[in-house]
């Protein structure tokens, strides 16, 4: 993802919430303090494989087949408590740290990539648990504009920046386990979320040529005025 091409639809989610730019830079800056490059050919697995991406909602237990279906597995967040409590291997962890940084942490320990995210409201967190992973199995990302080792390859929430990573990394397919978008159990700004995250993937089918089954029913529904043709 070119930041050139991500911002407009950064803009707009900044917009929508309230959120600050500044903050989410400076939040950027305090997690690159801690890591350093990334070896990318660490996920080469995912080139080429159909990725499950899997989602922390409700009907994640009820979708264990198809993760272990899958080549690879990219979990988000608490998803990945969810998986390995049912003894699913995850190949990547991608988090914002406001779940289960345990488990990101004892993953990192066992040499499994965690993709740490710094977001404007979390840099407390970023500044408690990154130092004690094992930094040399952390990638680095900011939804701002990316800096020295912090990265940015799309995507807003857990979920769908989990997407958007195996997207650039060249996955062939991607299946979404455990997405329930219009969980009503989840408060009004998750709602929101939820809502953006709905919109991110039907950009990110559309600039793949592709069609995601999670979005089947859904798509006539989508607010995709924000996004780039």
């Amino acid at each position: 993802m070119d930041f050139d091409t991500w911002n407009p639809v950064y803009e707009a989610i900044i917009a929508d919430f309230g959120f600050e730019r500044a903050a989410d830079e400076h939040a950027r800056d305090v997690l690159g303090a801690y890591v350093g490059p990334f070896d990318y050919d660490r996920l080469a697995f995912v080139d080429g494989a159909t990725v499950a991406v899997a989602g922390a909602g409700p009907s994640l237990e009820d979708d264990l087949d198809s993760v272990r279906s899958a080549d690879a597995v990219v979990a988000a967040s608490s998803a990945a408590d969810v998986l390995l409590d049912a003894g699913v291997a995850v190949d990547l962890l991608v988090t914002d740290l406001d779940g289960n940084p345990g488990t990101a942490r004892a993953l990192t320990e066992r040499g499994v990539p965690v993709v740490a995210h710094a977001h404007g409201d979390n840099v407390p967190a970023v500044r408690e648990h990154v130092p004690t992973f094992d930094r040399e199995h952390v990638l680095a990302t900011t939804q701002a504009e990316p800096r020295g080792p912090v990265e940015n390859f799309g995507g807003f929430t857990d979920g769908d920046r989990a997407a958007f990573l195996a997207d650039h990394f060249g996955a062939a397919e991607l299946v979404f386990p455990g997405w329930d978008v219009d969980d009503s159990s989840v408060g009004p700004v998750k709602r929101r979320k939820l809502a953006w995250a709905e919109r991110l993937l039907y950009w990110l089918e559309r600039r793949r040529g592709d069609r995601f089954a999670v979005l089947d029913g859904r798509r006539d529904v989508i607010d995709a005025s924000a996004l780039p043709e």
